[in-house]
This record gives structure tokens, sequence and C-alpha cells, in this order.
């Protein structure tokens, strides 16, 4: 007998034991509130967390990080003062060749004719460096510029200057004085522009008239003597006591009293006079005429062999400016000093000069200062800490000064710029050093050294500061003060990072 199965529909909840669904509901509330404010709570108290600590806490958070003296040691040596610049290698003289033909009335604008050296060519003295309308532009020898045209029977330094040039190139100036331009200085001059295929211009643009003229009149004079001489011979008295008479007995000399015979002899001397005269005329136009050199035709350069720099004008070309330029002598450094340098440098002291490509480092001292500001130069130097590599900020201006080298510099340097590093100042021998951050002043004015013992204790020393140089200055304890070689002093306090957190 199977059991009796009841269907679904006759199946019911016993009485008091199914929720209802508004209780569901409350209790699914109650429990998100709860989750949610543990949440709240837990968000809260790690916020108290950071924001609320404890007075000894916060006291250990505020106090300064911990400190760490920076020490440097006392050095026993030479301190120099240096200035650090720049400089540019070139000859000891550089001229920029700017010559002017000279010609007459309606003469063309100057033109380069010919043309026969290029830029880096080596040139000897009293070699021709252009052709300028048909004249020559030659350098000879001699340290002063030339400012004036040399005419037969000028004297001065530049006159001497010109004849030991010519006497050094084989044209002896025979016997006139040093420094006076005479016969032998025009003989000389003219050898040497015929050796140069030109001929020389004359002093006198009058195609000798001056001296065909003074010719005449000695020729004139002479006549004149002649005469005066007959006559006073005929007016002279004869042997006899009279005068001279014709063949018919006629009285053919002077009058009574010798009175003829005076007259024709003060006609003599005045004759002889006039001749003397005409004779200084004459060797006057003789040495005013013949040879010169215009300023136009020559270039003196202090010595030989010498280099063309550079040529800027061309067969053809107008000559309105420089052609080109020259230079000779020593090789020097030309460099420029800042405002804050030149107090320091001055004529004598001396000068490492280093040549940063090949590294070779040539002695020299400074030859010259100059006194007046240069405008409109482009300055290059080298950072205030004179580090190798790094430029100062250029500059617009600078004072000219001059390095000379103590032994002759490569001519391969010529054009290159070096670095020059100016000895200002040093000590007498060595002395102790420190940085010039280990000196501080205390209250009662007085410069001071800290130096720090291995057991970290400090102890403040007296010092007398002396020469600086590079960061660093000489110093000498002062009193029962001491203070040795390999010493550390305090030079600076330094940060340790994240002290104390």
């Amino acid at each position: 007998m199977q059991p009796e199965q009841l269907q679904p529909a006759q199946l019911r909840p016993v009485p008091g034991t199914e929720p209802t669904a508004r209780a569901r509901m409350t209790r699914r509330r109650w429990v998100a509130a709860v989750s949610v404010g543990s949440t709240l709570l837990a968000v809260a108290g790690f916020a108290a967390s950071q924001v609320i600590k404890s007075p000894a806490q916060a006291a250990a958070d505020t106090k300064p990080p911990a400190a760490d003296v920076l020490t440097a040691p006392v050095e026993r040596r030479v301190l120099k003062e240096t200035v650090v610049l720049r400089g540019t290698v070139a000859a000891g003289q550089s001229v920029t060749v700017a010559p002017v033909a000279s010609g007459g009335e309606g003469a063309a604008e100057p033109v380069v004719t010919k043309l026969p050296v290029n830029a880096g060519d080596t040139i000897r003295a009293g070699q021709l460096l252009l052709e300028v309308s048909g004249r020559p532009v030659f350098v000879l020898r001699g340290e002063l510029p030339v400012y004036r045209d040399l005419k037969p029977g000028a004297k001065g330094d530049d006159v001497a200057q010109l004849q030991n040039a010519l006497r050094n190139l084989g044209h002896g100036t025979g016997n006139d004085p040093s420094g006076t331009f005479r016969a032998g200085t025009k003989a000389a001059l003219q050898a040497f522009y015929a050796g140069l295929g030109y001929d020389p211009r004359p002093a006198l643009d009058d195609d000798g008239e001056a001296v065909k003229a003074a010719e005449e009149g000695v020729r004139s004079a002479e006549r004149a003597l002649e005469q005066a001489q007959s006559a006073a011979d005929a007016a002279a008295p004869s042997p006899s006591g009279t005068p001279a008479d014709g063949e018919d007995g006629t009285d053919t000399g002077g009058d009574e009293g010798g009175g003829g015979d005076a007259e024709a002899r003060r006609a003599v001397e005045w004759a002889q006079e006039d001749l003397q005269t005409a004779r200084q005329n004459l060797a006057d136009a003789q040495a005013a005429a013949g040879p010169m050199l215009p300023a136009g035709e020559v270039v003196f350069l202090p010595g030989f062999p010498a280099r063309v720099d550079s040529v800027s004008g061309a067969v053809g070309a107008r000559v309105t400016a420089g052609v080109m330029t020259v230079s000779a002598g020593k090789l020097v450094v030309r460099g420029y000093l800042q405002e804050r340098q030149k107090g320091l440098v001055r004529s004598g002291q001396r000068v490492e000069i280093l040549a940063e490509r090949s590294g070779t480092t040539v002695p020299g001292k400074v030859r010259s200062v100059s006194e007046t500001l240069d405008e409109g130069q482009e300055q290059d130097g080298i950072s205030e800490d004179g580090s190798d590599g790094e430029r100062a900020p250029a500059a617009s201006q600078g004072y000219p000064v001059v390095v000379e080298p103590d032994k002759p510099l490569d001519r391969a340097l010529a054009g290159q710029e070096v670095r020059l590093t100016v000895e200002a100042g040093s000590t007498d021998g060595k002395a102790l050093v420190v940085p010039v951050t280990a000196v501080s002043m205390g209250s009662d004015g007085k410069s001071a050294v800290t130096v720090v013992a291995a057991d970290g204790t400090q102890r403040r020393v007296q010092v007398r500061a002396g020469t600086q140089g590079d960061g660093y200055v000489a110093v000498v304890p002062v009193g029962t003060g001491r203070l040795d070689p390999g010493a550390l002093v305090v030079t600076g306090i330094r940060q340790a990072p994240g002290g104390g957190a």
C-alpha cells in the first residue's frame, strides 16, 4: 500500500515560522549600515594617526637636521694670485697696406695692376708686394712707420732708417751723413728702383727746369765776370803810371784821378759775388733734384722673413681701402683685459702661455697694458674659477694687453687662440695656505680659522691674512695660536639630508 502523496497546494507553512518581506528588508539595511560605519571608523582612525602626534614625536620632527662640518687641510706652499684670459698669437707688428698712387691733375683712380704675392707667403726685405697704377709698393726693414715722402735734402731718423735698409740690400750711400738725404742716398735709391725694374719718381716734377735755369744763371754770371775783368784790365794804369792811350795818342782809359779804374774794380767784385750766388743756386737745385721715396710706395717692417696675413685686393680692383695685411717680428700674444682684471695686471709680470690644441706651454711676461679702453672688441675669457674649456660671458670692450714669450713661438701658432695665466702676485716663498672660506671675522673684528681636532673638538686660531689667489689665502698665526700644515680647518656647514626625521 503506497503512502499518500500530498500536492503542493496542500502544503502550508507552520503558523509563525514564515518571515515577512518587511522583516527581511530591515535586516539587510542593518547589515549595510554596520559595514559602512566600520569603514568610516577605520578611515577616521588612520587620518587621526597622521594628524595627532605626541609631544615627543612633534619635537623630534621639528628639530633641525644634524649638521655636517666641512673641513679642508692647511697647506704649506707658494701661493700665486692669477688672472686668466684668452689671447691671439700675432706678429709683433702688423701693417695694413693701403697705398695711394700719386699723380697729377686728371689722374685716374688708382687700381691694382700687379699682385705677385698670396696670403700665407713669406716675404723678404726689398721684395715687391704689389703694383698700383704702374707704380711699385715694396717692403723694407725698419721700425719707424712711414709718415712722409723722403726727398733729397731731408733729414731725420726716417732718413737714417732708409739709408740702413738700402745698405743692407747692398746699395751703399757714399759719404752721406747718417740721417741726411744727399747724393750718396740718391744714387743708392736710384739703383734699388732699377733692380725692381722701375724708375723712381723725381723729387721735383719740373722735368729738370730748375737745374737748367740754375746752370744758365752760372753761365751768365761767368760771362759777366769776364766782361767786368776785361774792362778793369783796360782801365788799369800803364807801366808809366798813366792810363793807356790809343795809337793816335787819344785817351782810351780812365779819367783823371784814377776814378775809372776804381769803378772797374768794383764791377769785377760785383760780378764775382753774382757768380758765387749763381753757383750756390745751382748747388741747391742739384741737391733738391733727383729720386725721391714716396710714402705710398714703401712699407717698413721690423724683421724678416715676414708674412702675408691676408690679401683682399685683386688685379684690376680699385684701391679704396687696404689691399693686404702683412706682419713681421717676433710672435706675441694680444688679449683684452676686463675692467675687473685691469688693476691686477701690469708690465713685467710673469705669464704662462698655453696652446690648448697642442698642450704646449711657454713662459713669457706682460710687455704692455693699455690705459685706454678699446671698445667694440669681442672679449673671450675663462670662467672665474679658471676651469679649462669654460668661457666667461663675452664683453664688448677691453683693455689691450700684449704678452711677449721668453722664447720664440712656433710660427704655426700665428692666428690661433691661446690661454694666458698671468701671475698677478705670489707669496715670498712657501706659506701656510687655507681656503678663503676658512677665514672668518669675529665680533672683535679679528680674523681667525677654526681648527678641528681628531676627536671633533674645535678651537679658534687668530690669523693675519695675506696674498689671495685661486680661492686660497695665505695666513700667519697671531699670538700663541698654533696652525700646522695638515691640520683641518672648518670651511662651512653642510646640512645632512633627512637628518632627524
